[in-house]
């Protein structure tokens, strides 16, 4: 028995399960002593008029995605990546404390860029993570140290703020950070990177326990820049280190992806395309790329009537699809032309987007019209009142 019970706590699948269901617990008991205390300290997000919210909100719900996710991986000591965890959590310490000081202050874009690339560098040249090939998309392979160093510090605080910039409305941000998470700890587990893997589905656990009160009407809680930073910071890590992985190691046949950058940017899909059209339209307008606005799909898809709950899951489903797509084809396509489908694909989200706002537009036209009726009406009935009161 004592034999038994030893090589089950000692098995690394067992200890991952361990890991996620103590990081959904800790993330879901920890979100209402959190809510509590934004109300009584009164740490809310006041609606402003481009918000998704009508009421005061708590924001810190990142405090608590934070303190799951480490107390799931932390359980266990796992020794196949220490040299990258350690820099990992150092990075990620960096940008807990900035996120939960402009979820307090609202820190210029700059200062938080400069964190950010901070807590990069500790990992793309401390621990030597880097896209360092492109593995022949468009004949491009070995890329030079500096310019591998550079491309991937621009990849982190690209990704970054990209996930920061899809938490407008309810769920998005934390369901694409769990599906994501969830799908790279899946690799990590079948490939035995176990470190990587419980950090991983810890993450993806963390941010399902989030869910419950984001989408809730009576507890609502919003991760903010401390969650949005941190989902963004990690899962950028998860994604390199599996195109590094595939490129620099032999798994068993068919285990290893020479696919991989294509089929990390399919699992991203959402932040990276939503980023690149929404930063292509803010410069077109003259406006800096950090301009709010509600120029995002999941603003249109609100706008154009969907609920919070609805938009964020057709977008969850969106990035499912074109993954398993994605994943599929590799197969039958080079990296050439499987970028040129996700390319495609994109070509396909900016075809929705410009439908959607059209269709917006023409809805404020009737709500407007509708308005100025009603104004006309009151106002004649006003007049004739004044002329014939009897």
């Amino acid at each position: 028995m004592d034999l038994t019970f030893e090589s089950l706590i000692n098995d690394n699948r067992f200890q991952i399960i361990i890991s996620v269901i103590l990081s959904l617990v800790v993330t879901w008991r920890a979100i209402p002593v959190i809510i509590n205390i934004c109300r009584i300290r009164g740490l809310m997000e006041n609606p402003v008029k481009r918000s998704s919210h009508a009421s005061p909100t708590p924001t810190f719900g990142g405090v608590a995605i934070f303190a799951g996710t480490l107390m799931g991986y932390m359980m266990w000591n796992f020794k196949d990546e220490d040299y990258l965890i350690h820099k990992v959590l150092a990075g990620l310490l960096i940008l807990f404390f900035l996120g939960l000081k402009d979820d307090l202050y609202a820190l210029a874009p700059l200062k938080k860029i400069g964190s950010q690339v901070i807590a990069s560098l500790l990992v793309v040249v401390g621990s030597d993570l880097r896209i360092n090939s492109f593995f022949g998309i468009f004949g491009v392979h070995e890329l030079p140290y500096l310019v591998s160093v550079l491309f991937t510090l621009f990849i982190f605080v690209a990704l970054i703020n990209s996930f920061n910039l899809i938490d407008g409305i309810d769920g998005l941000a934390g369901g694409i950070g769990m599906v994501a998470s969830g799908a790279f700890g899946l690799w990590f587990s079948l490939n035995e990177y176990w470190s990587l893997a419980c950090l991983s589905l810890a993450l993806s656990a963390s941010l399902l326990g989030f869910l419950r009160y984001n989408f809730s009407k009576t507890s609502k809680i919003f991760m903010g820049d401390t969650g949005s930073l941190l989902v963004g910071y990690l899962i950028t890590i998860f994604a390199v280190k599996f195109v590094h992985l595939n490129q620099y190691y032999n798994f068993s046949p068919g285990d290893n992806y020479v696919s991989a950058p294509v089929i990390a940017i399919a699992i991203l899909s959402v932040p990276i395309f939503d980023t690149l059209r929404v930063f292509g339209l803010r410069t077109l307008k003259g406006k800096s790329p950090f301009h709010a606005d509600r120029l995002h799909l999941h603003h249109l898809l609100v706008d154009n009537g969907m609920s919070h709950l609805g938009a964020s899951f057709s977008l969850y489903a969106f990035t499912i699809v074109i993954s398993l797509f994605t994943f599929f084809l590799r197969s039958f396509f080079t990296n050439t032309a499987l970028s040129v489908y996700v390319i495609g694909v994109f070509g396909m989200y900016l075809l929705i987007c410009n439908s959607l706002e059209i269709r917006r537009y023409k809805i404020r036209l009737q709500e407007l019209k509708a308005r100025n009726g009603e104004s006309h009406v009151k106002i004649s009935g006003s007049s004739t009142s004044s002329i014939n009161p009897n």
